[in-house]
């Protein structure tokens, strides 16, 4: 099918939108405007008209398939891929006394027959359920009864090969245009190419829908790459800015997860692994102690990327290169969900890429396709992988490569708000004597060996392999003798980057010198090499805005009453209130009810529920135990 017509210039045209959903924004929520996009999203749902709608993690998509139902006390569904997620979402929505409830494989079967009932008496504005719940439990048949009229669909980017997630569970909503034919449907995603925006509407047979492309860039956002020298030293040093704080730490292997949180654990950091290899009652309680703040830090493969919804992550942090730019993005978009600045850094080698080439290779190998479904598989896969590592190892703006990315132009000359534009990066002194010196010791040893070899012998040392070739009696031997074997090897992966080197396939790569090192060697190229950043970090405009005015102890006592709040629900800590409105309040300091009302993220059942005990936290005096 042709693909569908798009509204992509951002803009806020809450005005246009019925009063109706202005009085229940505030009413329900403590928001007195709508951010880009939702507007038209909530105009589409209400129309009854189809609608893919394309905003960044923390972007407000939620609040576009939740609003609607209030407005016409209608029952609709959301179909999400994880029970971890659709648990957030109605924790967070019974919190503002929003009706809401999940089918999931976690209830017993008495409470999912409670569920049912009340979406039969009509006492539900919100069912969430996975799509393999939705199509094989006879759940469908139920909501054809109940005479649904509208279907939103979370994370749509799933049901596209073309996306960096496909799950083919998803393939099969495709029945939902069958079954209800007079249904709208609403595709949700934060991360989607033209061609997986075209692939959705046509996989979902979407109707001449409203396709809605929200920015995709994230201001709040701080990106921020560095040469991997030393993983765990370099992980210490970045999580120590944000102490206390919630932060992810992404690996790729399993292995890697656990050795890391053991690290870290016994640097009295409260952190755990999290990986599909452990058991999964291992699995709900990280997540449950991470979303209840009794851990900081979660260690994790990417099978927690898309099951954490906590909004106040401070830091999501790469030990090694993300598979793709769509992946970095859903990754990263689990820091600063909440608006406020949030860091995100990514720890590069290029040695990742023949890593996770490897591990591509051998899952297409592994699987049961053929060969010519294996080679398409494969070389999409690296198509993505090798963006991925262009982004990485590129001395421009972080915001405006992951903007054009996604099909946008970036507005401004500079983000202020990655390494590259607020000047963190810096080139290493006699850059271009140094790559000669690389390049000439990669020619001494005939072109015959791995980085790891060239680095021994360029570093003078007496290993087995080095003495055995002979290649200590070589004029390259210690040329670089200053340097330690992670160092040197972080200098050989960046020419490999900049392509002045080539690595051979296979099990036992080598390095080989092209035409362009040859240029090099000869004097007719000047080579750039960066070094890897020492000095601190530096605050951002907006991480100093975020702060600005906050009374930062009387924050610290609401967080700790919160957390208590929290713990004696049994519900995530950012479901009672944000750290937005936590800082909104450290910020004003409201007397009254009438002035708490009007902090942001503070509605009428919250204040219902909390205010009195907000007001005394405020006036200094501490509400009693259990309050």
């Amino acid at each position: 099918m042709p693909g569908p017509a798009e509204i992509d210039a951002p803009g806020n045209t809450a005005a246009a939108v019925d009063g109706r959903v202005t009085e229940i924004l505030k009413r329900w929520w403590g928001f007195e405007t709508l951010r880009p996009r939702q507007a038209e999203a909530i105009q589409a749902a209400l129309a009854s008209r189809d609608s893919l709608v394309v905003m960044p993690t923390g972007g407000g998509k939620s609040l576009c398939y939740q609003l609607p139902p209030l407005i016409g006390d209608t029952t609709d569904v959301v179909i999400s891929p994880l029970v971890a997620l659709m648990k957030d979402q109605v924790d967070a929505l019974e919190a503002i006394g929003y009706p809401a409830a999940a089918l999931h494989s976690g209830l017993s079967s008495d409470e999912r027959s409670a569920i049912r009932d009340r979406l039969v008496a009509g006492e539900l504005r919100l069912l969430f359920a996975a799509p393999e719940r939705l199509v094989n439990s006879g759940l469908i048949d139920t909501l054809a009864r109940v005479g649904v009229k509208r279907f939103a669909i979370d994370e749509a980017h799933c049901i596209s090969h073309w996306g960096h997630d496909f799950r083919p569970e998803y393939r099969q909503l495709a029945l939902l245009r069958e079954r209800f034919p007079q249904a709208s449907l609403h595709a949700f995603t934060a991360t989607a190419t033209p061609r997986v925006r075209e692939d959705i509407a046509s996989q979902l047979g979407l109707r001449d829908p409203a396709v809605l492309v929200g920015t995709f860039d994230r201001p709040n956002l701080v990106y921020r790459v560095v040469p991997r020298t030393d993983r765990v030293a370099q992980t210490l040093a970045i999580l120590g800015r944000h102490r206390g704080e919630a932060s992810i730490v992404y690996c790729i292997s399993r292995r890697e997860t656990e050795r890391l949180a053991a690290r870290l654990a016994a640097e009295g950091l409260l952190a755990r692994p999290y990986h599909a290899g452990l058991d999964a009652k291992e699995r709900h309680r990280t997540q449950d102690a991470f979303a209840k703040e009794t851990i900081d830090v979660v260690v994790a493969t990417v099978a927690f990327g898309m099951g954490i919804d906590r909004s106040d992550v401070r830091l999501v942090l790469h030990t090694a290169l993300p598979k793709s730019l769509e992946a970095y993005q859903q990754e990263t978009g689990r820091a600063g969900r909440d608006g406020l600045a949030a860091e995100c850094v990514l720890l590069y080698s290029s040695a990742d890429v023949f890593q996770w080439e490897a591990l591509v290779r051998k899952s297409a190998e592994e699987s049961d396709l053929d060969e010519n479904e294996q080679e398409a598989l494969v070389g999409s896969l690296v198509r993505h992988l090798h963006s991925m590592r262009r982004y990485a190892q590129a001395a421009r703006c972080r915001h405006a490569a992951l903007s054009e990315y996604f099909g946008q132009a970036y507005p401004a000359r500079s983000c202020e708000a990655c390494d590259v534009c607020l000047g963190e990066t810096e080139n290493l002194a006699d850059s271009t004597v140094i790559a000669q010196k690389i390049l000439s010791c990669v020619a001494r040893v005939e072109q015959r060996f791995g980085v790891r070899h060239v680095c021994e012998v360029l570093r003078g040392a007496k290993t087995d392999s080095v003495v055995r070739s002979g290649h200590d009696r070589l004029s390259t031997y210690g040329l670089l003798a200053e340097l330690d074997q992670r160092a040197a090897e972080n200098l050989v992966h960046q020419l490999l980057d900049q392509e002045l080197l080539v690595r051979t396939p296979g099990d036992r790569p080598v390095v080989r010198l092209n035409e362009r090192a040859w240029e090099v060697l000869r004097g007719g190229r000047e080579v750039v090499l960066l070094e890897p950043r020492t000095g601190r970090a530096k605050v951002t405009k907006a991480e100093a805005d975020d702060w600005q005015g906050v009374d930062r102890d009387l924050f610290e006592r609401l967080r700790r009453w919160r957390r208590r709040i929290a713990e004696a629900r049994g519900k995530p800590a950012w479901t009672i209130l944000d750290d937005k409105a936590l800082r909104t309040i450290a910020r004003e300091k409201p007397a009254s009810l009438a002035a708490l009302l009007r902090c942001k993220g503070i509605g009428e059942k919250r204040l219902a529920d909390f205010g009195g005990l907000i007001l005394d936290l405020v006036a200094g005096r501490e509400p009693a135990e259990g309050d």
